[in-house]
Formats: C-alpha cells, sequence, structure tokens
C-alpha cells in the first residue's frame, strides 16, 4: 500500500467547497490507463467526473440520491442520469442490463450503508473499477479533539473488501486543506459535504470544538482502488 501526500491551501475567499473532491477526481482519472466507451459513475454528484473526462466516450450513467445534485449534472446525449443508491440491491438488477467498461466512483462510496454488500454488487457488473474512497482518517484530530469515533471505514478493512472482491491496485493519499480561520473550516465541513450530513455535536459541543481545535488544516484520507 503507497502512501503519498499533498498540501493545499484554501483560501480565504473561495469560490467553492469541494476543492478535495476535485483532486480526488483528477487522481482517479489519472489510474485510468484506457480510454473506455461505456462508464458507470456511481455517486456522480453534480458531474465532476463527467466534467473531467477528456476522451471520447459513447454512453455514461450516472447515478446519485439526491435529485438537486442530479439537476446541476451536464447532460448531453451521451449523457444518463439516473436517480437511485448505490445502497440499492435493485439498482443493480437495472444496471446489469448496461454493458460497461470501467465503472467509476470519486468520493462518495463512504457513505455505503454497508461497503461489502455494495462491493459485492458492484462485481457482479463484471467491470474494471476506479474508486475512491475517504477513510476512516478523515478528520482524525478533529474527532480525537472532540473525543468522536470515526463514521467512516479504516483504509487496512477497505483493502480486505477489495482484495476480496477486485483484486486491485490498492493506494492511500493523505490530503491537508489550510484555512484561513477556524470558522472558515467548520463553514467548510458544513458546506462541502465530507460529513455525508451528519450532525454528531450538538451548538454547545460544536463551540468548545473550535476553541480546543489545535490546527490550521483539516486531514484528509483518500484510498483509491483501481
Amino acid at each position: 500500500m503507497k502512501i503519498s501526500s499533498e498540501f493545499s491551501k484554501y483560501a480565504q475567499h473561495y469560490g467553492s467547497y469541494n476543492i478535495i473532491q476535485q483532486k480526488v477526481a483528477d487522481r482517479l482519472l489519472e489510474k485510468v490507463k484506457t480510454d473506455p466507451k461505456n462508464i458507470l459513475d456511481l455517486g456522480c454528484g453534480s458531474g465532476t467526473l463527467a466534467n473531467k473526462i477528456s476522451w471520447d466516450y459513447e454512453k455514461l450513467i450516472g447515478i446519485d440520491f439526491a435529485k438537486g445534485m442530479l439537476d446541476l449534472h451536464p447532460t448531453s446525449n451521451k449523457i444518463e442520469c439516473i436517480y437511485g443508491s448505490f445502497n440499492d440491491t435493485e439498482l443493480f438488477n437495472t444496471l446489469n442490463n448496461y454493458k460497461f467498461d470501467h465503472v467509476f466512483s470519486a468520493s462518495a462510496l463512504q457513505w455505503a450503508y454497508d461497503l461489502e454488500k455494495t462491493f459485492h454488487s458492484i462485481r457482479t457488473l463484471q467491470a474494471p473499477v476506479a474508486l475512491a474512497i475517504f477513510t476512516a482518517n478523515t478528520f482524525a484530530t478533529l474527532y480525537k479533539t472532540a473525543g468522536l469515533e470515526p463514521l467512516l471505514v479504516d483504509a487496512q478493512t477497505l483493502d480486505v473488501l477489495q482484495q476480496k472482491y477486485f483484486h486491485a491496485n490498492f493506494e492511500v493519499v493523505n490530503y491537508k486543506l489550510e484555512f484561513e480561520n477556524i470558522r472558515d473550516m467548520f463553514r467548510y465541513i458544513k458546506k462541502s459535504g465530507v460529513s455525508g450530513s451528519r450532525n454528531v455535536l450538538s451548538y454547545k459541543q460544536m463551540k468548545q470544538l473550535m476553541q480546543k481545535y489545535p490546527l490550521n488544516y483539516l486531514e484528509f484520507e483518500v484510498a483509491f482502488i483501481y
């Protein structure tokens, strides 16, 4: 398992909240050495991957359970967006009617209710994968300072699961995102979606955490399976 790291400064006047997700999508696409023609994007959101794909493809199927995000996804005669959840086995029964050359998922599968079940469902599609999944070391210092257990699966567990279902390359990348002040940092947590919209702290606890948090950056850890 190769470990690498990157550092990115988060400017005070930022125009987007998905800086890390953009970096993750770029790295994920770099791992694919072919130009797949029929593509599945699980957890496609507003189309980060679709906007970054540089090669000519025949069909891209994007799946997301947030209709508002799908409304923002790019559209064309090559793109089909489906409202659905990768937690739903019935969705994969539908997807098995398609033929995919590659299955992508960038910054989404960490919110699977049962990741092993989802991996099993993805394997039924019988296509190569390129997956990027945030791990338990994301926000590590924040959770430690707050006295909370991480919400996500750790990298070692992910590696065991991917070996069981994909036998793929596995790489862990650590990112740091620096902020001008603590208030911007916590605004980012709320707005970016990296917390999975799970409010685990009360207002009082959050205020105390903002006072005690010792760093001027957030940590992210992403496992790449490809």
